[in-house]
């Protein structure tokens, strides 16, 4: 110690502090348990804070070097050095608190866990080596030990992005060809690909409560992720009880208001849409079956190749109409994105109790833009259909919850672009929904409670 010019104090002070932080897993294990509601506050604050000790450690190598020709930013990168541990050791702790507070369990859990103590531990070591490397008698311990906190660092911030993003969150939109070529491939789902479950349950799972409730995280020990682990359940027992919808705390959570600690999905994740809780209901209703291609009211998604949208034209000069029709009568055309060419979506949300088929028709003359139409829970009848047929880049409607009995259906039949049509909770007939069957640009067709569903589980056949 006297060679290296190391305190042993400071020695000792490491040694229990890493003998602490290697302990503390052993003592306060993560068992699937959530615990008190005070950890979860308190530990809430690990997404703000980390980004310091991150920061100042990435800016801890550039200092070193640049001390080469500038001795006054080396003496800076040991005051950088020290305030990264004094950050990174609350990080730590209040990363504990959020997951052994909310019952986190997982393998990336449990990595990222390993890896910020293993980052602890190794800038503890360079804070108490680098007096002597400075000195010039440990030259290659102090490089070592710095480029090793860095790769820790890296494979830490790793699993902790795939925690906030999902595992596969840099792989997501690699290119088929890159991904072959690494073997990324899709974990099996233990159902028929051609079911139902695979085809609409799952990836609504996969996209909206896998995050929190996979083989990366398993918050209460439930994951989500395949159709076994959905029909397991968690340490509270099972979430879906077959033919039973509303005995089942599946739904029953995602259907809580939004500002109930127990809605999910949790941590402002983007909640499941309407539809995607109808459909879960009725597979629930039908037997939440593995191997069924179809429930009643809706048709498994076909496993085919959909042409890109086609580009609508610049609407850019009707922006000053639009704006003024929105603020009289408070329906809305929101664009798709920054590029006109994507088109616009009809919202009528803020006023569904009051559009008519009267307000419907004012927004003919931007027919050519429109390219989705929300009109859910309006009072919009059949004879909006003579408004919507001229809606000629159409490609998705929105008509449930609405007083449609499906007579002027065939009107939207010269609508090759739309493939989207919810006539849920309408009062849809079993003759109106036979017109469906000439419509083959449709994909995704949903019936549910409608007087069509009984006894036509699929009203149409998608193609």
């Amino acid at each position: 110690m006297q060679r290296t010019r190391i305190p042993t104090s400071a020695a000792l002070r490491v040694a229990a502090t890493a003998f602490a932080l290697v302990l503390l897993p052993f003592v306060f294990r993560l068992n699937g348990h959530a615990h008190a509601d005070w950890l979860q506050f308190f530990g809430r604050f690990h997404p703000a804070l980390l980004h310091i000790p991150i920061g100042l450690i990435v800016l801890l190598p550039i200092l070193e070097y640049a001390g080469v020709r500038r001795p006054a930013l080396r003496e800076s990168a040991g005051f950088v050095l020290r305030l990264a541990v004094a950050f990174a050791l609350p990080t730590l702790a209040l990363g504990y608190m959020l997951a052994y507070g909310s019952g986190d369990t997982g393998s990336t859990v449990t990595r990222h866990l390993w890896g910020a103590i293993t980052l602890c531990i190794a800038l503890m070591l360079c804070a108490l080596i680098r007096s002597a490397w400075a000195a010039g008698t440990q030259p290659r311990a102090y490089p070592a030990m710095l480029t090793f906190s860095l790769l820790a660092l890296l494979f830490t911030g790793h699993q902790g992005g795939s925690l906030s993003h999902g595992s596969d969150y840099l792989t997501r939109y690699m290119p088929t060809g890159v991904r072959s070529m690494f073997s990324f491939g899709s974990p099996g789902i233990g159902a028929d690909p051609a079911s139902f479950y695979a085809q609409r349950i799952h990836p609504v799972l996969d996209s909206k409560c896998v995050a929190c409730h996979g083989s990366s995280t398993e918050k209460g020990g439930l994951r989500l992720d395949s159709y076994p682990n959905l029909m397991h359940g968690g340490k509270d027992g099972v979430v879906v009880i077959a033919g039973k919808p509303e005995a089942s705390p599946l739904l029953s959570r995602v259907t809580l208001p939004t500002s109930d600690k127990h809605f999910m999905p949790a941590e402002g994740r983007t909640p499941l849409t309407p539809d995607e809780i109808k459909m879960i209901r009725a597979w629930i209703t039908a037997g939440a079956s593995s191997t069924a291609a179809t429930i009643p009211g809706f048709a498994a998604a076909a496993q085919s190749s959909e042409p890109p949208p086609q580009p609508v034209g610049d609407y850019s000069a009707l922006m000053p109409e639009i704006q003024r029709m929105q603020q009289q009568q408070g329906a809305k055309l929101v664009p798709v994105s920054a590029k006109p060419s994507d088109g616009l979506i009809l919202r009528t949300v803020d006023i569904a109790s009051t559009f008519n088929d009267a307000q419907l028709a004012q927004f003919q003359k931007f027919a050519p833009y429109i390219v989705e139409a929300e009109l859910s829970r309006t009072t919009v009848t059949d004879a909006g259909f003579d408004t919507l047929r001229t809606f000629a880049h159409l490609r998705s409607l929105h008509l449930d919850g609405t007083a449609i009995t499906g007579s002027g259906l065939a009107k939207l039949a010269p609508l090759k672009q739309l493939t989207y049509l919810n006539l849920s909770n309408t009062h849809l007939t079993a003759q109106a929904a036979a017109t469906l069957k000439s419509m083959p640009q449709l994909r995704r067709v949903y019936l549910f409670n409608t007087p069509a569903e009984v006894g036509t589980a699929s009203a149409k056949s998608t193609p």
